[in-house]
């Protein structure tokens, strides 16, 4: 199943191994079980890709998935609920861009648009940055626009630093 402009996209990133779900990979699969049991049902499911760490590409490299969700949430309240998945994984929220077990990021929520001040900012306002966002995404909905600047997943990817440096997991 394809995802489509009307999903709700969910970024899901791994670069710690956890005692009780293994290496990043594992931990990525055992998040989807999560987020069923939250009301969060995965429609569609990119392959796994790998990403240098940032800022410091000494750390561990990253495991990566981009999936389309269906849920009876608001964004604000999936938000949260992502974020107590994250905390259940051992999350810790104390060092930004620090290495970590979970990290759940709600990339867009349908067609809507959300500025702020308060959470979630829609569409995530990084995503277009990202290779280890867009080429997943591109995976599993190729035909999805940014809804701000109405740009298409393609022209997103093509605009990306030549040196993005993410691949599929299984060549990394």
């Amino acid at each position: 199943m394809t995802a489509t402009e009307k999903s709700i996209l969910i970024a899901l990133g791994s670069n710690l191994s956890h005692p009780d779900w293994g290496a990043p990979p594992l931990i990525l699969a055992a998040a989807i079980n999560f987020l069923e049991k939250a009301e969060i049902y995965t429609r569609a499911h990119s392959s796994i890709w790998s990403s240098a760490a940032w800022p410091d590409p000494r750390d561990p490299r990253y495991a990566n998935a981009v999936i389309a969700v269906e849920t009876p949430l608001p964004s604000d309240q999936l938000l949260d609920r992502l974020h107590a998945i994250e905390a259940a994984f051992g999350r810790d929220r104390s060092a930004v861009n620090a290495p970590r077990t979970l990290d759940l990021d709600l990339l867009a929520y349908g067609r809507e648009v959300r500025a702020g001040p308060r959470a979630p900012i829609l569409p995530h306002p990084r995503l277009q940055e990202r290779g280890f966002v867009l080429r997943p995404l591109a995976e599993i909905c190729p035909s999805w626009r940014h809804p701000v600047s109405g740009q298409g997943v393609a022209a997103l990817l093509a605009a990306l630093d030549p040196a993005d440096d993410c691949r599929l997991w299984s060549a990394a």
